[in-house]
């Protein structure tokens, strides 16, 4: 039988566990079977920002700590998303991504706009605040 403390514990870690969830919540990662379910339908309540790119790619690692931080500052207004576009050639295609990074908002399950290239912070804020507000 567990005790007190024991119990103590194992519901902590399990708040613990939760909360990590919750902080996640504006950013995940995508594929080509989760698209719909996690960009197309989660758009219609929260506008999804789509980060197509890849490893290889400098640009990429130079926006995606960008966007990553300002989908925290912006605490909830929008999801960031990314995808790896060698690793889910149908989302890539079918969203016509040709060169990378491509940033693609979605509202309402359709995209309201988008940008290619390594952005400065201050460009991605102003494009964020015209395409949220």
């Amino acid at each position: 039988m567990e005790s007190i403390e024991e119990i103590k514990k194992r519901k902590l870690e399990e708040m613990k566990e939760k909360m990590k969830n919750v902080v996640k919540m504006t950013e995940i990662t995508v594929n080509d079977s989760n698209f719909e379910e996690n960009v197309i339908k989660k758009s219609f309540k929260t506008p999804v920002v789509v980060d197509f790119g890849a490893l290889w790619c400098g640009p990429c690692r130079m926006l995606g700590p960008v966007l990553e931080n300002l989908a925290k500052e912006y605490d909830g207004k929008f999801i960031l998303a990314k995808a790896n576009v060698d690793e889910n050639p149908n989302s890539s295609q079918q969203y016509k991504v040709i060169g990378i990074p491509a940033v693609k908002m979605f509202k309402n399950g359709g995209i309201v706009d988008e940008f290619t290239g390594a952005l400065p912070e201050n460009s991605v804020k102003q494009w964020l605040d015209k395409n949220l507000g």
